[in-house]
């Protein structure tokens, strides 16, 4: 059958219809439509679920969440004696997942001044701190 306008329709079994409470005793759910017959959960706005269970109390032992947290996307942080464990003398993000140390590149790379820096060292791409910046460059190393 050509697939036009007319011919379309719904998967089977995706289309089902909502189920009618409280239509007569002869339907499924009739009368007092599931509910029983008196009391709190028979009532309408009756029964509020999980605070009946003991909810309000687990609730109440919780604490508060407060303050401030960014979901501004933050550089991947290596220190500098993560760095001195690698061959290369060039540091950029490519050849920094090249050897396992990241995971990937598209968040950027910040190098912190843990460590001591390899003499030689070029970085190129990556945003240092003040503290790394200043031993990178008592080794004898460049930054770009």
């Amino acid at each position: 059958m050509p697939l036009t306008l007319h011919t379309i329709q719904p998967a089977k079994g995706s289309k089902t219809s909502t189920k009618r409470l409280g239509r007569g005793i002869g339907s499924a759910r009739g009368k007092t439509s599931g509910r029983g017959m008196k009391g709190q959960g028979a009532r309408s706005g009756g029964k509020s679920g999980a605070m009946i269970k003991g909810l309000r109390q687990m609730l109440l032992r919780v604490p508060k969440s407060r303050g401030f947290k960014s979901h501004k996307i933050q550089p991947v942080a290596l220190n500098l004696s993560v760095l001195s464990k690698m061959t290369e003398t060039l540091i950029t993000p490519k050849t920094l997942k090249a050897a396992g140390l990241i995971e990937q590149t598209k968040l950027g790379v910040k190098l912190l001044g843990d460590g001591e820096a390899k003499p030689s060292m070029l970085v190129r791409g990556c945003s240092v701190t003040e503290g790394a910046r200043k031993k990178i460059e008592a080794a004898g190393g460049k930054i770009e």
